[in-house]
């Protein structure tokens, strides 16, 4: 709405020349307050007012005298092209009581009175009434709307569906008796916004927003909107459990022996488990809703579901090889709806060779047995004795650590995953004044984010739903006179980084739901594979925190900087599993000795151990030859990650003057590192020591050993 459709456009005017009594006849006439006065050219000169006659006749003057002598020369101009709001803020600003409207020309076109801003307002506001209303009871959702005290004013076609209640009888009835449990009474006397509340009633579940109505600051009634979710509901609930069925059903497929494929009734792939795409080396996204066809060689599924024919045991060359496959049909209501085929996970001749290995393994399952019955029993712990190692650092390194055994101090130690990090911790703790008490592990990686502050701290009783009666206690009470170890500490949750930093400074702390502060006597040793001091600059590991661990830090490098360990490593192993298997396997050839030396051992001392429990599977003689070794092992095999672009692992390194290239390349930059840290600390071995993050006694070892001194 704009102001020309508010605008009279009836009026009458007058000229500069006219007479009072001519200016009187037309006021009376027009029953207006004012007329325009206009110049000889049509255009506006003033507006002559029923205040200017009044004026004029108490002067006593004549009606014959021009009107010229008394209209108002400053009039009031309004263009017709104002918009609604606009119109009500001029009204707002303009003290007389009628206004001239005019267009672009500055020609006058109407008239405009505070009368006429009234009588539109009421127009326009029926009419907002009846399209809000129309908008309303068109809404699906169902809407309610109260006054300031709590009582229907308004209620849509949807909400008496939904509700089933007659809008009629409801009207100026409290909301809170029709509704029970709705609580609409709260949004009105606090002013607060409830969204997505959940309200239950007769049976049907909704969600419901509650909002109050303000009108300068006060409440002046509230709506509640209502979405109902008893449909969604159900439908969520039938959609979780056929989820969880399909969760379910391919965990069975995937822990299955054999290859499974599953087709639908034009033979495109829709289901298949992990051993059906490990033998045909593709992944999942390579072979869904293809051509089964195009998939497996010589398929005949495809056939299957054209036929409806089972094809059991049969015989299929796949790759030039035989294997032994069936094929079913899958049939619902009569009609064949897809297939099945199930692929044996060996060849036909590898069915003999598995025969008689199967005999001699039933020679060593009952030791098996025996030897993991005594493991559930007892877990011997650690020593610095069993950790094998020849290397001059990890040497000095473990001299290090005997001596941070002594202490109270915390231990922090680094490096790659499979370096031996639980090993380094435990052999702490038993040559420590604690190693009778208890070495408690947690990882903090494997425990989910929820649960461990309780498992940390143990919970009081009552603490929460479905908590223990009595309470329970956690890790620290546990680990109350002896050590805590905290593997994997670098995946620590922020939220609980602060409450370790302050047990580690007070040793106190209080449980879950508890008000008791409770006192223990812990030594705490960290572990990580992940350098800290770049999750510190990150900020998702707290520098305090870091600098209270990082006390007694110990650095294992991982085995490929210390080659010449593998060779008593292999001896180690092949002793252990000796034992375990019950085999006299006693060395490796020189071949195969030589492969391993050259691999650049991504899993490290773990997949070290691997590689020898794999290889002694696999061997027949008391030696263990290359053709024993896992094939990533050979030198054509490439893994994924690389230390630089001028190496890759996997590949036999060349040698030169009896070394691995790689390594003289490791130790230059080591050199080179070094001779940095000792310019920057100008000369300062302590200080250079603290820059590297090493202890003084190691960086003088790795000093003499590279010639820098």
């Amino acid at each position: 709405m704009r102001l020309e459709d508010m605008m009279t456009s009836e009026y009458s005017t007058l000229k500069a020349a006219d007479s009072l009594r001519n200016a009187v006849r037309l006021l009376r006439n027009s029953k207006r307050d004012g007329l325009p006065v206009l110049n000889a050219d049509g255009s506006l000169a003033g507006i002559f007012t029923k205040t200017n006659l009044y004026d004029a006749l108490l002067k006593k003057s004549s009606l014959d005298r021009p009107v010229s002598d008394y209209y108002n020369r400053n009039v009031v101009k309004i263009s017709k092209d104002l918009s609604y709001g606009e119109v009500i803020e001029a009204v707002r600003r303009i003290p007389v009581g009628t206004g001239v409207v005019v267009d672009n020309g500055e020609r006058v076109v109407g008239l405009f009175t505070k009368v006429e801003l009234i009588t539109s307002l009421f127009k326009e506001e029926r009419l907002l009434n009846t399209r809000l209303n129309a908008m309303c009871q068109a809404m699906h959702n169902a809407i309610i709307s109260v006054d300031d005290v709590g009582r229907i004013n308004f209620i849509n076609r949807s909400a008496g569906q939904l509700f089933m209640i007659d809008q009629d009888q409801v009207q100026g009835k409290y909301l809170d008796k029709v509704l029970p449990g709705l609580d609409i009474q709260r949004v009105l006397e606090t002013s607060l916004v409830e969204i997505g509340a959940n309200y239950t009633v007769r049976d049907t579940t909704t969600l419901v927003n509650k909002t109050p109505l303000l009108d300068n600051g006060r409440v002046v009634g509230a709506i509640a909107i209502f979405q109902d979710i008893t449909e969604l509901e159900s439908i969520a609930e039938e959609m979780g459990t056929v989820k969880r069925l399909n969760q379910t059903l391919q965990t069975v497929l995937d822990i299955g022996y054999d290859a499974l494929v599953v087709v639908d009734e034009n033979g495109l792939v829709i289901l298949v488990n992990r051993t059906f795409l490990d033998f045909i080396r593709l992944e999942e996204e390579a072979v869904m809703f293809r051509p089964v066809s195009e998939v497996l060689q010589n398929s005949r599924l495809h056939v299957v579901v054209k036929t409806g024919i089972p094809e059991l045991n049969d015989i299929q060359f796949i790759d030039g090889k035989p294997y032994v496959v069936s094929r079913l049909p899958i049939v619902r209501d009569k009609q064949v709806i897809g297939a099945v085929g199930k692929i044996s996970f060996r060849r036909v001749d590898e069915l003999r060779e598995l025969a008689t290995r199967l005999e001699a393994m039933n020679s060593r399952l009952a030791h098996f047995q025996e030897e993991l019955k005594k493991a559930r029993f007892k877990e011997r712990p650690y020593h610095f004795e069993d950790i094998v190692t020849i290397n001059p650092d990890m040497q000095s390194l473990i001299r290090e650590a005997r001596q941070a055994a002594q202490g109270l101090s915390t231990v922090l130690i680094s490096g790659e995953s499979g370096v031996g990090k639980e090993l380094m911790a435990q052999a702490i703790h038993q040559d420590s004044p604690r190693c009778s008490a208890p070495f408690v592990k947690v990882n903090c990686a494997a425990i989910p984010e929820n649960l461990l502050e309780s498992e940390f701290f143990g919970y009081a009783e009552g603490a929460f739903t479905g908590a223990i009666k009595s309470g329970k206690k956690g890790l620290l009470d546990r680990a109350d006179g002896g050590t805590l170890f905290l593997d994997e500490i670098g995946d620590m949750p922020l939220s609980l980084q602060g409450k370790i930093l302050r047990i580690l400074q007070e040793q106190t702390y209080e449980r879950v739901g508890g008000t008791t502060t409770v006192r223990v006597n812990i030594r705490f040793i960290a572990a990580t594979n992940q350098d800290l001091e770049i999750k510190v600059r990150e900020g998702s590991f707290r520098k305090d925190l870091f600098y209270r661990l990082n006390v007694i830090p110990i650095p294992i490098p991982p085995l490929r900087e210390r080659l010449e360990d593998i060779k008593p490593l292999v001896y180690a192993f092949l002793s252990k599993y000796n034992d375990i298997f019950g085999m006299k396997v006693q060395d490796l050839d020189g071949e195969a000795l030589a492969v391993l030396s050259s691999y650049y051992w991504p899993g490290n001392i773990r997949e070290l151990e691997n590689v020898i429990e794999r290889a002694m599977n696999f061997s027949v003689e008391e030696t263990i030859g290359v053709q024993n070794l896992p094939p990533h092992l050979n030198p054509g095999y490439r893994p994924e990650v690389l230390t630089d672009q001028s190496e890759t692992p996997g590949h036999r390194t060349s040698i030169i003057n009896g070394m691995p290239a790689y390594r003289l390349e490791r130790e230059e930059k080591e050199r080179e590192t070094i001779t940095k840290a000792l310019l920057k600390s100008e000369g300062n071995k302590s200080e250079a020591a603290r820059i590297l993050g090493i202890s003084r006694s190691w960086l003088y070892q790795k000093m003499n050993r590279l010639g820098l001194e």
